[in-house]
């Protein structure tokens, strides 16, 4: 399958081979690439405009609830009823797989993921708890809430090609990038430097939910904190990413960015990874959840969450407060006492 033609250039500031990529949520990042936003999530398409059925490739599945949403683009991207021919995962977070159990089988497509990120994908282990310790933002505190697998895409469900080739995506490569995931991987393209960096780092402050859906501006960051169970994991995968130079990243959240600021911040972030990117404070920060081909196998005991505590502290001063006030109405005499 080819996705050399039909190209779209990206405009204003990605033509000048500086800063972030602006443009519509849905806008064509690099040659035969498209991005396709969820609300605060980005996912994939690689193929030909108007290629028909089959002629293109998924990669990452999106928001719960949003399979729909999927469909019609496609539908728009490729022609009326077109399948993929392949879905490619960069991992199994709940943001990435949503539509997942229904368009496999509906689409009648193989999924391909690492083989170590099979088993949150074939029903046998969830992922590590998040930490909503870490982050300071919405979007951490409310990770206590999210689905954490495992989802099973049964015989669907296959394993990336040891030789790090990409199925139906020539000239792509897929690089093991872990950190945020046992079996996160990276997807990258030589001969444009174009990168799909999945989750290994990101360019919006992912913890913050205001800044995680609106998306003013793309810079460098790191994977989203309160889903990383393994920092020093991660910092490898972003120091691998550094080294490769990319022109072009398409991330898992925020906008796409290109050029020297690209190249710039991740080489920062490499850099500057304990002071920029390490909580202070979190569950996995001394110590990471250790996970193998069949699972996750320990994770280290929960630590006090500040937001948690703070809010904690907020009811209790507004009890006592209403306390105070129910006592004082009842117990000092009235001005009604002194009338009359």
């Amino acid at each position: 399958m080819s996705a050399e033609t039909n190209i779209h250039e990206p405009q204003g500031e990605a033509r000048a081979g500086r800063g972030p990529i602006r443009g519509e949520a849905d806008m064509e990042v690099a040659p035969g690439l498209l991005r396709v936003r969820q609300l605060f999530v980005n996912l994939y398409f690689y193929g030909d405009s108007g290629g028909g059925d089959r002629s293109w490739v998924l990669i990452d599945a999106g928001l719960p609830y949003l399979e729909q949403h999927l469909v019609d683009a496609a539908a728009e991207r490729f022609g009326p009823g077109a399948r993929p021919a392949a879905i490619i995962l960069t991992h199994g977070h709940f943001d990435h797989v949503g539509a997942l159990p229904n368009l496999a089988w509906r689409w009648d497509v193989p999924v391909y993921a690492h083989e170590l990120e099979r088993p949150y994908l074939n029903g046998k282990s969830s992922y590590p708890p998040p930490d909503p310790a870490v982050g300071g933002g919405a979007m951490s505190f409310l990770s206590r809430f999210y689905p954490r697998g495992p989802i099973d895409l049964g015989d669907r469900l296959q394993t990336l090609p040891a030789d790090g080739s990409v199925p139906e995506m020539p000239g792509w490569r897929w690089l093991h990038t872990p950190g945020h995931t046992p079996g996160h991987v990276a997807l990258f393209r030589e001969s444009d430097r174009t990168l799909i960096a999945g989750d290994a780092f990101v360019t919006t402050k992912q913890e913050s939910a205001l800044d995680s859906n609106l998306q003013l501006w793309a810079h460098v960051r790191r994977p989203p904190a309160y889903f990383t169970p393994d920092w020093q994991a991660a910092r490898r995968s972003v120091e691998l990413l550094a080294d490769l130079h990319p022109e072009t990243a398409a991330t898992g959240h925020g906008r796409p960015m290109r050029g020297e600021e690209l190249r710039r911040g991740l080489e920062t972030l490499a850099r500057q990874w304990r002071e920029d990117a390490v909580p202070h404070w979190g569950r996995y920060v001394n110590q990471p959840a250790l996970a193998d081909a069949t699972g996750v196998v320990w994770t280290p005991p929960a630590v006090t969450d500040p937001q948690l505590m703070a809010l904690a502290a907020l009811g209790a001063v507004g009890l006592g407060l209403w306390g105070l006030r129910a006592m004082r109405s009842r117990s000092w005499p009235s001005e009604d006492m002194y009338q009359g």
